[in-house]
């Protein structure tokens, strides 16, 4: 059983918005840790849109050596999956 972690009923408020923000890849993880990581540019791109599509407004997300999945800061893997990202979503992509 879990408590109710919610504001008390007197200090809530009506939210009109919420901005969700979904990391991607994650920073430090790598394919043995998780077989649902995104490791190719393709895979990147398409997790990406789905996340925007399901409704993130920011899209964090660290490359990949396609290789070994390690992360990568070569500039070369981000350019393999931004250009579809950015044509298919108006997220905000926040890339580490």
């Amino acid at each position: 059983m879990h408590a109710d972690l919610s504001p008390p009923k007197e200090v809530r408020h009506e939210w009109s918005a919420v901005i969700i923000t979904c990391a991607v890849t994650g920073g430090v993880h790598t394919p043995a840790m998780s077989g649902a990581l995104p490791v190719t540019p393709a895979q990147i791109a398409e997790q990406a849109i789905g996340a925007a599509e399901a409704g993130a407004a920011i899209l964090h997300i660290h490359a990949r050596d396609p290789n070994d999945g390690r992360p990568t800061p070569d500039p070369k893997a981000f350019m393999a999956f931004l250009p579809r990202i950015e044509q298919a979503t108006d997220a905000v992509i926040d890339i580490t």
